[in-house]
């Protein structure tokens, strides 16, 4: 069992199993959160309360964006509006929000189940978190 809370590790074990042949089922586990939508983490320790509270938003705005690439928004417009909605909540820094296919990991289109992807800083914690992007 592997946490899709990291979606990619999870998708590349699921590949390396395929390409070995390896006779071996991984089975994705769905993000656990807090009552806020907080993806649970050992990191989360590392932040003051200010800072959990900023952490909090970094679910709402990956499914804001996830829900506009849903309804046909242009990925690049809609990728770096949740970026600047991130450094806006008060992340330091934004390593990226990027929209994939769920199973490749390879470029999304529209039209097709993907995840939205994204890992942002608050101080010296870098979270990670994603959300769907459902089919139309």
């Amino acid at each position: 069992m592997f946490g899709e809370k990291d979606y990619q590790q999870l998708c590349v074990v699921r590949q390396l199993c395929r390409d070995l042949d390896l006779p071996v089922e991984i089975i994705g586990a769905p993000t656990v959160r807090d009552a806020h939508g907080l993806a649970m983490s050992s990191r989360n320790a590392y932040l003051g309360e200010a800072e959990l509270d900023t952490a909090r938003k970094l679910n709402v705005i990956l499914r804001r964006a996830a829900a506009a690439l849903s309804d046909g928004a242009d990925e690049a417009g809609a990728v770096d509006a949740a970026a600047k909605a991130l450094v806006s909540a008060g992340f330091q820094k934004v390593d990226y929000v990027a929209a994939r296919a769920s199973v490749t990991l390879g470029p999304w289109q529209q039209g097709h189940d993907g995840r939205l992807l994204a890992a942002a800083w608050l101080g010296t914690t870098r979270l990670i978190d994603n959300v769907e992007i459902p089919s139309a």
